[in-house]
């Protein structure tokens, strides 16, 4: 898992910081300038959205009222892992890397009912999961779009037909090891995941114009899925 970054010389840590609150898991860090002593840069991506990209779409829909323009809400991270069934230290791997990957602690999912045929129990952890929201969301679409997606092989855009039909879009990662956070040397096994990028769009016309202002590289005239 991403180790804490050491308090600048004279700083005293958060207080309460990686503490466990009250019915939940330990807190992960809150980034890398967190306990610094310095203000927290705002991230590039939600600045390049307030400052040129609301006036973008603002102009493109004919909005007039800014609070109209759409955003993004949350980024959600799943992968699922139905080899845990059998080898309870993969889903530890998968937990362990999608906090190196977003910075946060994943939250393990269970299953809500038994399947004999697969050797299933209701209650036994299946798979993993992170939601984004703030910062770290923002600071997560920038590494994906200008750092991750690039290191794809072959990689020609992703997707346009992927779309919910409220604004929201889904892709699936085939690799984990996109991203620059994971030390190959270190995987064990290789897995993908499902990546939903949820926005206040409520269409997708708007959502699909809002993505790619925020430098999503969408194919153009593409009729596939969104699976890398």
């Amino acid at each position: 898992m991403a180790t804490k970054e050491k308090n600048a010389p004279g700083a005293k840590a958060p207080k309460g910081d990686g503490k466990k609150k009250k019915g939940g898991e330990a807190t992960a860090a809150r980034g890398p300038h967190a306990g610094a002593g310095k203000p927290v840069p705002a991230p590039r991506l939600r600045e390049f959205y307030q400052h040129t990209v609301r006036d973008r779409l603002m102009k493109q829909f004919g909005l007039t009222n800014p609070h109209q323009v759409p955003t993004l809400s949350k980024i959600v991270l799943n992968v699922g892992a139905g080899e845990a069934i059998k080898q309870p230290k993969f889903l530890d791997n998968i937990v362990e890397e999608l906090a190196t990957i977003t910075g946060q602690a994943p939250v393990r999912r269970k299953a809500k009912k038994s399947i004999a045929n697969f050797g299933l129990r209701e209650g036994q952890e299946i798979g993993a999961s992170v939601t984004l929201r703030g910062a770290r969301m923002w600071e997560f679409l920038d590494r994906f779009v200008t750092v991750a997606l690039p290191r794809v092989r072959d990689f020609r855009g992703v997707g346009t037909k992927s779309f919910d039909g409220r604004g929201n879009y889904s892709l699936g990662v085939k690799e984990q090891m996109i991203f620059p956070e994971i030390n190959y040397d270190a995987i064990d096994t290789i897995h993908g995941m499902d990546i939903t990028f949820v926005t206040t769009a409520g269409r997708d016309d708007l959502a699909f114009a809002l993505l790619k202002e925020l430098g999503m590289p969408f194919r153009g005239n593409d009729k596939t899925g969104a699976r890398l």
